[in-house]
This record gives structure tokens, C-alpha cells and sequence, in this order.
């Protein structure tokens, strides 16, 4: 009785695609599985293919997105690499969902199935010849990864104390890797008066045959080659920065633990073309023979599905639903803006995330800019595809953060993608950092820290009460010109005599300002004791240190007092290009609030009630997309948060400091209630059988709804 349900379901799925008249059925050893390839023709040329898969209910969990991969893999394992389906329509008694499969940002759902007219439109990135071997390969890692933590957590202690302090070796490790795969034969190490043939020692057939032995020479050759030149990264600033901070070293001791993780990684059998044919001179596939942008999905899903929230990287990482929905939005309009095209042709467009945590943000940039390129740029020769699209992730690829095991994994994620010299580095704070620089940037997608934190009345709250203000201090006297004097104090820029006036000892050594701000764009129209400041909006300045008073003159906030949040939308907007596009995370309050009405009045401008339009901001509003309340819950926040999209105006012609008076567009608005999953014991759980109401929401952007 069962089988027949499910095959009635699986005809009633099949009945909605009746324009797509071939169709294969697939067998599966899943009782609660009936699946098949179905595909049409138009003039006279077969479309990609769609999987449609019916469960029995109580299965949902296939619903995410890795174990739908596992499943697919499973089903279409028989089959040539060619022949592999584009998308893939699940359907139980009381759910449904739409997938783009395999795609280069990884499985993922969409609104809906292109019909037959459109469908051919969808090229694929499939000019990968191993492109179906290396599918196979992140299912193996996936599980392979998920057993080695497993392990060292529960059964083969070592020296590490959490969670987290795993996936720091497992990064360390993967970065050893690195060399075995792109570095030659040749090279060596220096341990204990000995030439070591780095190869050769870091195997785990060789650590299975020397135990202790060969951890103590593999501790050795991380630490010679963890600053290794090609690993270190080149700041706008000069400022260089290897991968390792120099008294980081490999704290794994256990030879068992070595010999698991190296055989996961390294026994990846013979590399196999897309008919299953063996590849010539590949007997034995390395992770450099995976695609990159599969590699960075493994590091991607391993670090979510391992990490410790509280206290710990949950901290930094940002639902992947929010993340390809915002790249999404993004990209679409650059590939629709000639301008943007033009720039990124000529090598010169650059992303940047300044609060980068993991980099999950550049990680999505990166899968979107290699479909752009290879499949949208299609007046450009594919000889030429690969060297801009290397010189663009080389030079064009920026990240930030205050937490250095979170820029330490970044790099490592990046470099596994092939961006080993992506410029992510750490900073005290992105807000004052002289390593990014205004008008610098094509795309900005961050999200930042929110929120003023909240003090205890005892000695010690009110203390780390004065620390925090003297801190915020610092930073807010590079977004206003300063009157009052405080220790260690920056200087400000005066307009009248156009200089920067010192107010406090703030001098390094040389004579250097420790933050000087850049410039700010409230100038003083009068003297006195009460000087009064007015906002002329530049294309490289800063004012949101400051806020208006009721006679619109420009005052100094307390830095206990503005959120954080308000400081990185004007320090992003200084960062962009003129024309350049921000996606950021913030707080409703900043949005809604009426104390921050000054802010969205410096963003787009205030409304001139004759002409109706926006006079005197900085920026066009494009979106505005609210987010569940339980987005962060493994954040440990429950704050209402919003997807906020500006493009910066455009600089005139005359004066490139000054904004072209471009007008406000109408918003598009957008509501999200629910992101594909729910919180259950700190993790996100993809098998609840809600909806991801953002895929519905980015169809809608896309088609001018």
C-alpha cells in the first residue's frame, strides 16, 4: 500500500511537468524513495535535466541541502557525468521544495523550475571534465571530516579543549596539504640537523609507519612553512600578513588523529572524467584536482555543522540562506549594469567584507564572479576567462576581522578555493583600520556587529563601562570634527583653515595620527564658543559620529551612546566607489526607529516635499528584506534584523568629492518570516519543512516585482 502512495505521488509530480516529454526512471535502494530524470526538447535540442524525487512522509530531513546531495549522487551514480540534471523538484504528502543542484555556489533552493522555454537559458558551469568526480569527492569529505572531529571530540582526546580548537587543526592541516598539492616533489624541511622530504613525511602511510615519530616532523614543517611567501597577503596599506601568527603551532599530538585526517583527505582514489573514464596520469586524485568552489563548500559546511555557538564561531557565521540570497541580489544587478561589466572586464572590480568572519560572504562572492565570468561575459574569448578571473580574486578580494582565529580560518577557506593572496587580514577595528581605503570598493556584503552592550552598577561593570567609551571615543574622532579633549584623542579636520587641528596627545612616534578619519563632511560655518557645523556629503567622508539637533546643527555623540552599527554604514559607504553596491545586516531600530531618523536622512537624502524627491544623500536605496526574528538564535541574539541594499550615487564629472544628484528609485520591499530551517540544540535544522521564503523574495527582486 506505501509503494503504491508513493508511486501516485511521484505520477502527480510528474504531471506537472507534462511540457517534458522524456523521462527516466531511476531505481533506489530507499524504500521511501521514488525518483526519475525527466528532460524536453526545443528546436530540436534536449534540455537539461530535472529530478524529481517523491518521498514517504517522515523523511523531510532529504530537504537539506547536503543530504540531498548524498541522496542525488546515490541515484545518479550509473549515470554519465553529462547527463546529470540542473535542477530537482522533492515532493512529500505535505512538503515541496525547488533545487539548483550542483551549481558552483553548491545545492540550493530556488522559487521555481524554469519552464521549457527557459530552461536551456540556465547554462551550467559543466566545463569541468571531472565536475561529476568531484561531487562524489565532497560527499566522502563530508562524511570523512564529520568522523575525524567525531573522534578526536569523543574518542581520541588530544590537546585541544572544545570544539572549535578541532577545526583549527583541521584547518592547519588542510593548509599543510596545500603544499602537497600545489607545491613540487623537491620540497624540504630542516628537524633536528636532518633534510626531510616534505611529501614523503606528511602521508599517512608514512605517519601509520613511524607514529610519534612523524607527528614530531610534521609539528616541524608547520612551523617552517606557516609563513611560507606564498601565503602571505599584501594589505592596501603595505602591511603584510602571513596565514599564522609565528607562536601558533600544530597542537594535535596523537598519531591515530593524524593518520585519519591525512587518509580523509589525501585517498581520494583515481580522478574520473564525467562518463566515468579514468583520467590520464591521475591514478590518485589530490584535493587540488577538486573543483574549487566544491572544496570551499566542504570547509563551508563542516565549519557550521562542527562549530560550538556559545561563546564560540557562531558568533561570526551568517545563515548561508541570508548569504546567497544577498550575492544573488548583487550580482544580478552587476551583470545588468554595463558600467559594472565594463569595470569587472578590466580587471578592476573589487569585494570587500570588513567584519569577514569566516569570509562566508567573499566565499558565495567568489562561486557568483566564476559563473559571471564564464558564463555571462560571453564577448570575452575563455582563453582570457581564467587570467582575469585569478588576477580579480588576487588582487579584488578583501576581508576584515578583530578575531584573529576567524581570519586564520578564512584564509585557509579562501586558500583551499585558490585564493591563497585574497587580502584578509586582521585589525583592532575595520571602523579605523588604514589598510581599507575610501572609494575603493565594486561590492560590500557584512554583516557587523550590533547593539551597545550593557554594563553591571559594581565596580568592575563600570570600569569596563569607562573602557568601552574611551575605546569608542578613539574611534569616533575619525567621523567628527572633536571638541571636547580626552585622553589619547584624535586629531580632527577643521574646514575653516582646512588642516588637521590636534585636540589631546594622539602622536605615535613619528608624528603620525593614530586614526586621522580620512576627512569629515560637517564643516564649521561659525565660530564662537558655540560653533555651529553643517553636513555637505562627500564621496570619501564621514559624519555619523555626529547627529543634528533640532536647528539641524551637527553635534558630537557620546560613545556609549551610537550603535555600531551606524558607524560601519558610513564607514562602508566611504569604502565603496561611487556607483558601488552594499548589502549589509543591520538592526531594525535603524531603520524604523524615530532617534535614527538622522541616519536615514544621511543615507538617502531628505525628501523635498515640493518635487517629492531626495536631496543630499549619499546613497540610493535599492531593497529592504526583513529577516525572522530567530535568524541569530545561535548567535544567542534574538535581535530583529533587516538585509538593507544602497548603491552609492555616482560622483560628478566636475568634481569626483561631489555626489551627481541621482533620484530615489522606488524600494523594493520584502518580507521574510522564515529562512528553510528552525533552531534545535544550536544547530540549524533543515528538516523542519518550513519554507525559505528568501527564495521567493530574490525571484521577485529579479523579475521588478
Amino acid at each position: 500500500m506505501a509503494d503504491e502512495t508513493l508511486a501516485v505521488r511521484y505520477r502527480a509530480l510528474r504531471k506537472q511537468y507534462s511540457d517534458f516529454g522524456g523521462d527516466l526512471a531511476l531505481p533506489s535502494d530507499e524504500a521511501c524513495v521514488a525518483a526519475g530524470l525527466i528532460w524536453g526538447e526545443v528546436d530540436g535540442n534536449e534540455t537539461p535535466r530535472i529530478l524529481l524525487i517523491a518521498l514517504e512522509p517522515g523523511h523531510w530531513d532529504t530537504s537539506e541541502p547536503a543530504r540531498l546531495d548524498d541522496l542525488a549522487i546515490g541515484l545518479l551514480a550509473a549515470l554519465p557525468g553529462d547527463t546529470w540534471p540542473v535542477f530537482c523538484h522533492l515532493k512529500d504528502d505535505s512538503h515541496e521544495r525547488c533545487y539548483e543542484l550542483f551549481g558552483a555556489s553548491g545545492t540550493q533552493s530556488v522559487d521555481a523550475i524554469p519552464g521549457i522555454g527557459l530552461i536551456r537559458e540556465h547554462e551550467r558551469l559543466r566545463k569541468d571534465q571531472t565536475f561529476t568526480w568531484s561531487m562524489k569527492i565532497y560527499t566522502r569529505l563530508m562524511h570523512r571530516l564529520d568522523a575525524f572531529h567525531e573522534q578526536v571530540y569523543q574518542n581520541v582526546k588530544d590537546r585541544v579543549s572544545d570544539k572549535n580548537d578541532i577545526i583549527e587543526e583541521v584547518a592547519k592541516l588542510l593548509f599543510l596539504e596545500s603544499f602537497r598539492c600545489h607545491h613540487g616533489e623537491g620540497l624540504s624541511f630542516e628537524c633536528q640537523g636532518q633534510r626531510l622530504n616534505f611529501r614523503e613525511v606528511f602521508s599517512y602511510a608514512y605517519v601509520k609507519a613511524h607514529g610519534a615519530l612523524a607527528v614530531e616532523q610534521i609539528q616541524t614543517a608547520f612551523d617552517a612553512l606557516k609563513s611560507h611567501p606564498d601565503y602571505v597577503i599584501t594589505a592596501d596599506d603595505g602591511t603584510q600578513s602571513p596565514i599564522f601568527d609565528p607562536k601558533t603551532h600544530l597542537r594535535l599530538t596523537q598519531p591515530r588523529n593524524y593518520e585519519t585526517l591525512l587518509e580523509a583527505i589525501q585517498d581520494l582514489g583515481p580522478v574520473t572524467d564525467n562518463q566515468g573514464r579514468p583520467i590520464a596520469g591521475k591514478d590518485q586524485g589530490t584535493l587540488a584536482d577538486v573543483s574549487g568552489d566544491v572544496l570551499g563548500r566542504v570547509f563551508d559546511v563542516f565549519l557550521r555543522a562542527n562549530f560550538e555557538s556559545k561563546g564560540g564561531l557562531g558568533v561570526y557565521l551568517t545563515p548561508n540562506p541570508v548569504k546567497q540570497a544577498m550575492l544573488d541580489i548583487a550580482f544580478h544587478d552587476i551583470a545588468l549594469d554595463t558600467k559594472s561589466i565594463e569595470e569587472l572586464t578590466a580587471g578592476n572590480f573589487r569585494f570587500c567584507d570588513p567584519t569577514c568572519g569566516s569570509f562566508g560572504f567573499g566565499s558565495v562572492a567568489l562561486s557568483r564572479l566564476r559563473q559571471l565570468i564564464w558564463v555571462q561575459l560571453a564577448a570575452i574569448p575563455d582563453a582570457e576567462k581564467e587570467p582575469l578571473y585569478r588576477d580579480i580574486i588576487e588582487h579584488g578580494f578583501v576581508g576584515a576581522d578583530s578575531a584573529p582565529r576567524m581570519v586564520m580560518l578564512a584564509r585557509v577557506n579562501m586558500a583551499l578555493q585558490g585564493a591563497p593572496k585574497a587580502k584578509i587580514f586582521y585589525t583592532d577595528n575595520s571602523l579605523t583600520s588604514r589598510a581599507l581605503k575610501p572609494n575603493s570598493f565594486s561590492l560590500i556584503c557584512t554583516n557587523p556587529p550590533f547593539g551597545t552592550p550593557k554594563f553591571g552598577s559594581d565596580a568592575k561593570g563600570q570600569g569596563s563601562k569607562a573602557q568601552y567609551e574611551s575605546n569608542m571615543e578613539q574611534i569616533l574622532g575619525g567621523f567628527r570634527p572633536a571638541q571636547q579633549v580626552v585622553q589619547s584623542y584624535n586629531a580632527w579636520y577643521n574646514w575653516a583653515v582646512k588642516a588637521w587641528v590636534d585636540t589631546g596627545d594622539l602622536y605615535k612616534e613619528h608624528g603620525e595620527p593614530i586614526w586621522p578619519g580620512y576627512r569629515t563632511d560637517l564643516r564649521k560655518v561659525s565660530s564662537g564658543k558655540k560653533p555651529r557645523y553643517e553636513l555637505h556629503p562627500s564621496t570619501g567622508g564621514l559624519a555619523l559620529g555626529s547627529k543634528p539637533d533640532r536647528k539641524d546643527n551637527w553635534q558630537q555623540v557620546k560613545g556609549g551612546s551610537i550603535d555600531p552599527a551606524v558607524l560601519f554604514i558610513d564607514r562602508c559607504l566611504q569604502l565603496l566607489k561611487p556607483g558601488g553596491r552594499l548589502l549589509i545586516v543591520l538592526p531594525d531600530g535603524v531603520l524604523c526607529n524615530s532617534g535614527d531618523r538622522y541616519v536615514r536622512e544621511y543615507i538617502m537624502g531628505r525628501k523635498d516635499e515640493q518635487t517629492g524627491e531626495f536631496v543630499g544623500g549619499k546613497a540610493i536605496v535599492k531593497a529592504v528584506i526583513s529577516l525572522p526574528s530567530d535568524t541569530f538564535k545561535l548567535s544567542g541574539t534574538g535581535a530583529k534584523t533587516s538585509i538593507l541594499y544602497l548603491q552609492k550615487r555616482h560622483a560628478s564629472a566636475e568634481d569626483d568629492n561631489r555626489f551627481l544628484p541621482e533620484p530615489q528609485t522606488d524600494v523594493f520591499m520584502a518580507v521574510a518570516d522564515t529562512l528553510g530551517y528552525v533552531v534545535k540544540n544550536n544547530i540549524e535544522d533543515y528538516s523542519a519543512g518550513v519554507s525559505n521564503d528568501l527564495d521567493k523574495i530574490v525571484g521577485a527582486y529579479k523579475r521588478g516585482e
